[in-house]
């Protein structure tokens, strides 16, 4: 039996056994409850056993993915798990990153959202062109009323009715005049959102374009690609020692390494390259018209450059020492679907920090 079924099988049989016994079963309820109880037990301390034997830490997302690996609860990760261990790869945090990463659900969530910003943007806007058009009927209509109620003064009996007229021209006057503070408040709205559309798609602390901007791009540039027959790839860049730079310096000093790092990434990757905070300490980067290997060259010259600078803390006058980074490159264009590229990038980067860091691999 090899290591994927041992693995598919054991989730199987941790399934069956925290089910809840069928009725009809001669057992007995209190042997059942026993049985279910011994099932949690044995669940619970296959979850521990695995935690510790991959040194993850002890948080909610990874309890749910490990769980539903090892309980059989959810098939997609227990393949995943076993494929892994095929493989013979870590089942580490950065690859339970990756995982995360890839989430359909996540995606679809995105997709649903920027959907409903679309559809409010286009109802604020009919209703902009709604209060404009009829603010200008009832201003042609108070200006054709006004001209015949000057006419009619003349006549003394239609007294009465000019007095209701005039109080109807009133009304329409008022009616303008809240169409019109409609249409500014709808302009300032649209004007709004348009401005939450952008600060969303950006990082608050190097403010470059954040996951979220990302992910749509490189959706739309996976697609633009194909249709023009043209290369395309992505990279992942990790920050080495970052955790020791935070110990060492502070966590203020360390979002300082972060901004120089960002701003030094999106000057040197020019308009050859779209460049984005993927969370933490990790870049991602969209190389447009070049495979994996006219990427990594163009990011590695970026590494050199990078290699070369030394960052001092303003607060301590004490050195940063060098700031490098580790990337993984692959092809976007390898795979129908473009999210693949980011675990092969994911994967180049983890080999390139097992390689002694500071370095750039293709996946």
């Amino acid at each position: 039996m090899t290591i994927a079924s041992r693995f598919l099988s054991r989730a199987a049989r941790a399934a069956a056994l925290a089910s809840p016994e069928p009725p009809g079963e001669p057992r007995g309820e209190a042997a059942g409850d026993s049985r279910a109880e011994e099932a949690r037990r044995t669940l619970l301390a296959r979850i521990s056993d695995f935690i510790i034997r991959h040194q993850l830490a002890v948080t909610g997302p990874n309890l749910a993915a490990v769980c539903g690996a090892l309980s059989g609860s959810h098939p997609e990760l227990a393949r995943a798990f076993a494929a892994r261990e095929v493989a013979g790869e870590p089942i580490d945090q950065r690859w339970l990153d990756t995982l995360a990463r890839l989430d359909p659900d996540g995606h679809s969530r995105i997709a649903a959202l920027e959907e409903l910003m679309d559809r409010l943007e286009y109802a604020l806007m009919r209703f902009a062109q709604t209060a404009r058009a009829a603010q200008s009927e009832a201003s042609d209509h108070r200006g054709a009323i006004g001209a015949q109620l000057a006419a009619l003064a003349e006549v003394p009996a239609l007294a009465e009715v000019l007095n209701l007229s005039r109080a109807m021209l009133a009304r329409m006057e008022a009616a303008e005049a809240a169409m019109a503070r409609s249409e500014a408040e709808t302009a300032a709205l649209r004007e709004s959102l348009a401005k939450a559309r952008i600060e969303a798609d950006i990082d608050h602390l190097t403010r470059l374009p954040n996951r979220r901007a990302f992910e749509r791009r490189l959706a739309s540039a996976a697609l633009e690609a194909q249709a023009k027959g043209e290369p395309l790839a992505l990279a992942f860049c990790d920050v080495d020692h970052f955790k020791a730079i935070n110990d060492r310096h502070g966590h203020e000093a360390g979002d300082r390494v972060l901004c120089a790092l960002a701003a030094s990434l999106a000057e040197q990757a020019g308009d050859t390259g779209f460049v984005a905070r993927h969370g933490g300490e990790e870049f991602v980067l969209i190389f447009f018209g070049m495979d994996k290997h006219a990427a990594r060259a163009k990011l590695d010259a970026i590494r050199a450059v990078q290699a070369t600078k030394v960052l001092i803390n303003r607060d301590t006058g004490q050195p940063f020492g060098r700031i490098t980074f580790s990337a993984g490159v692959a092809d976007v264009s390898e795979d129908r679907d473009p999210r693949s590229a980011l675990a092969r990038a994911d994967a180049a980067l983890y080999r390139a920090k097992q390689a002694g860091r500071n370095r750039v691999m293709v996946g």
